[in-house]
């Protein structure tokens, strides 16, 4: 059983680091493990309705469960056709991501090894509709806002389903926070692939205020680490800009800060 465990795993992409069974862990771009304390996630959710938005292998989806939560839903588009690509997107881009999101395959493998109940809809952030998906008590929002044309009307769409907490997690500009540490700010890429707006610390905070919510506590930064599944760039990629930023961000981990709020 763990030889099969561990070879289906072998066979698909990883975006999360998860111990599936004892000695079975998959090879994730991120390993978010060592920072689960740090993000300001209620540590009991018994009873609680939540929401995981942008699930993908459904780390934070599992973890809430673990935490007690009554009932997970997960969201997630698992076409990349479907994501926000910029005008002029390679499509060859396009297949390869699709081919390695494998339609949501790590999810299902990872729910049914960990006999989970987590149910996860094939659905946008920006279709979020009480009316369809109901309410609930807490939502947490990951490393999503990055790859959104539109982070505000998303977070609204949020706020539309929340009636409890919301932590919102999301990549940040380190230089333009240190630059402008008061000042909302952020970078617009755009160009070939679906990074959007990066924000600076201050301006993050302002996306989920200017959403329709009031924060419950301090923004707080963190740095998301690289697993297994994500490559060291080698000594040649120093010599760019690019290249020292990717190897930087593989040494001290990718940025991000949390905003833990509630609809205002």
């Amino acid at each position: 059983m763990t030889d099969d465990l561990r070879r289906r795993v072998g066979e698909l992409d990883w975006y999360h680091t998860l111990e599936l069974a004892p000695g079975v862990v998959t090879p994730g771009w991120f390993d978010l493990r060592g920072i689960v304390a740090e993000v300001p996630i209620p540590t009991s959710l018994a009873a609680a309705r939540v929401l995981d938005v942008g699930t993908f292998d459904g780390f934070w989806a599992f973890e809430m469960e673990r935490r007690g939560a009554a009932e997970v839903v997960a969201i997630d588009v698992l076409d990349p056709a479907g994501w926000d690509w910029p005008p002029g997107s390679d499509d060859a881009v396009v297949r390869e991501i699709g081919r390695r999101k494998a339609q949501g395959a790590g999810f299902l493998l990872a729910k049914d090894a960990l006999g989970s109940s987590v149910r996860r809809l094939e659905r946008s952030v920006y279709d979020l509709d009480p009316s369809e998906v109901g309410s609930f008590d807490f939502v947490y929002v990951g490393s999503l806002l990055l790859h959104l044309r539109d982070p505000i009307r998303a977070l609204e769409r949020v706020h539309d389903v929340a009636h409890g907490s919301v932590v919102v997690v999301d990549a940040v500009d380190g230089l333009l926070t240190a630059a402008l540490r008061g000042r909302p700010a952020a970078t617009l890429d755009g160009v070939g692939r679906p990074w959007w707006w990066k924000p600076n610390v201050a301006g993050l905070v302002r996306m989920v205020e200017v959403a329709g919510f009031e924060l419950t506590g301090p923004a707080k930064q963190l740095r998301l680490p690289a697993g297994r599944g994500q490559s060291r760039p080698s000594p040649r990629a120093a010599l760019s800009r690019a290249g020292r930023s990717a190897a930087w961000t593989a040494w001290r981990g990718d940025l991000h800060a949390a905003v833990p709020a509630r609809p205002r």
